[in-house]
């Protein structure tokens, strides 16, 4: 039925040509022919730095960020070829330059294995370490370039592969020739239904049908991040917009432009940014915080939410105007416990899924429980639940007794199916069961419900559920 997909963060994207300064760090013992240096490239519009031994040098690259090194050999504490060797393991290290008094064949060698970007005798001449500082320079931004554009092509989630919506439940068979039909056309789309029930993998059809198909598909969870994270990462960030915008960082909606952006939880939004956005789609155009420059754009935008939008209008927390622009269109999904139809089917699709060409067979008794239980967590819930089951299966049988629902919930669905209960009790007794077997550990809990840490606390608030003071072991 689905596919994991990350969700998408904003991009740092480094500008082409150097409009800000290259940051150099100079590590020479020589205090004299170090101010020398250090001069020259201040003079040319370098931002330098400097360390006298090899144990400053390597704290400077560890605490700040530089373009490129240039790093004596011969100085106390790491001589040069040690502290190149070491920061060659950060994670995005500086292109090096490794200078030396003492040139052999050998040490240049050793220098170019470890990674350096070239190999430098003294004396040498001003003029020369510009030039080798500048093609340091650009050979780590086209390579951070490169990083950048595998990071959107996977962040993006553009992909060959068509999403799969898997069911036999007339209605929803009936859903995805509407989807297939309005898919072309680029009118907003808003996806409603419970947490689980498939709204990312309709947002993903619908991308895939449409003409930008082969644009970005860009994705925000609105109820990961606080307001001023939401702002920075929908429409990015000029440098020095605040403490801490040290870059210019594109947003989401700027990367997304001939594509799709899709909006999930969009209720998260605060009624500003959403005014904000309201502007951006009528226009055509933003700014990015702090920036005086005007973005063109060009998105189609499909939203989805678990709450009532409607009743928020009423309350003032969504604008009426917003709810407009973004509901052209509509899509309602149904329930897990409404297509009790699709339960097996969707069952055996995640034990092959999780166990591959031979997986763990149902028994009849094991797909009654699975019938009978009414799926608070909808379809995440179920392929979690045979992700586990898959797992732990013995003998390549599931029985009932082994599917995690819960000791309470799977001998209920046994003994009592005709019990009846409210679809908030069954829920909350779910969330209650969940909670008490990962020893109250949230994450874990909502990892397993299938739903996010921010909402699993609110719905702990509202079930009025207290932590106990002693905990035994969880069974996660």
């Amino acid at each position: 039925m689905t596919t994991d997909f990350e969700n998408t963060t904003a991009l740092d994207i480094a500008p082409e040509t150097p409009s800000a300064p290259i940051r150099v760090l100079i590590a020479e013992d020589e205090q004299h022919l170090g101010t020398i240096l250090e001069q020259f490239l201040v003079a040319r519009g370098f931002s330098v730095s400097t360390a006298r031994d090899g144990l400053r040098a390597l704290d400077l690259l560890r605490l700040e960020q530089f373009d490129v090194a240039l790093l004596d050999i011969m100085m106390p504490g790491l001589d040069g070829l040690e502290v190149l060797r070491q920061v060659r393991e950060d994670p995005s290290p500086p292109e090096v330059i490794i200078i030396t008094g003492n040139s052999t064949v050998e040490t240049a060698i050793t220098a170019l294995k470890l990674g350096a970007y070239d190999f430098l005798a003294k004396p040498y001449r001003m003029a020369e370490i510009e030039v080798l500082v500048r093609r340091a320079w650009e050979k780590r931004m086209l390579a951070l370039d490169n990083s950048r554009l595998h990071t959107l092509k996977a962040r993006s989630g553009h992909s060959d592969a068509k999403p799969v919506f898997i069911t036999q439940y007339a209605p929803l068979t009936a859903m995805l020739t509407l989807v297939e039909r309005v898919a072309p056309s680029t009118s907003p789309v808003l996806i409603s239904g419970d947490s689980g029930t498939g709204k990312d993998l309709v947002a993903r059809l619908l991308h895939h049908w449409s003409g930008r198909s082969q644009a970005p598909f860009v994705d925000l969870n609105c109820a990961a991040l606080a307001e001023q994270g939401l702002e920075t990462e929908l429409f990015g960030v000029e440098k020095g917009a605040f403490a801490g915008a040290d870059r210019r960082k594109v947003g989401l909606l700027e990367l997304a432009t001939g594509g799709t952006l899709y909006l999930d939880s969009v209720s998260d939004l605060d009624v500003r940014l959403q005014a904000k956005l309201l502007r951006a789609l009528e226009t055509g155009s933003f700014y990015r915080v702090g920036g005086s420059q005007k973005v063109d754009v060009d998105v189609r935008i499909i939203a989805s939410s678990t709450r009532d939008l409607t009743r928020m209008v009423s309350s003032g927390d969504m604008r009426e105007d917003f709810l407009h622009r973004i509901n052209t269109i509509r899509i309602q999904l149904p329930t897990l416990r409404e297509r009790v139809s699709d339960v097996p089917l969707l069952a055996e699709h995640f034990l092959t899924r999780y166990a591959g060409a031979a997986p763990p067979r149902l028994t009849g008794e094991a797909v009654a429980v699975l019938e009978r239980y009414r799926w608070p967590g909808n379809v995440r819930e179920l392929r979690n639940v045979m992700e586990r089951a898959a797992l732990l299966s013995v003998n390549g049988v599931i029985e009932a007794r082994d599917l995690p629902l819960g000791a309470d919930v799977g001998a209920a669905a046994r003994a009592t199916p005709t019990q009846l209960f409210t679809l908030e009790e069954l829920e909350r007794r779910h969330i209650e069961s969940v909670l008490t077997r990962t020893s109250w550990h949230q994450g874990r809990a909502a990892e397993l419900l299938g739903i996010s840490p921010k909402t699993l606390y609110r719905k702990i608030r509202e079930f009025g559920f207290q932590r106990p003071d002693r905990l035994g072991g969880g069974d996660l």
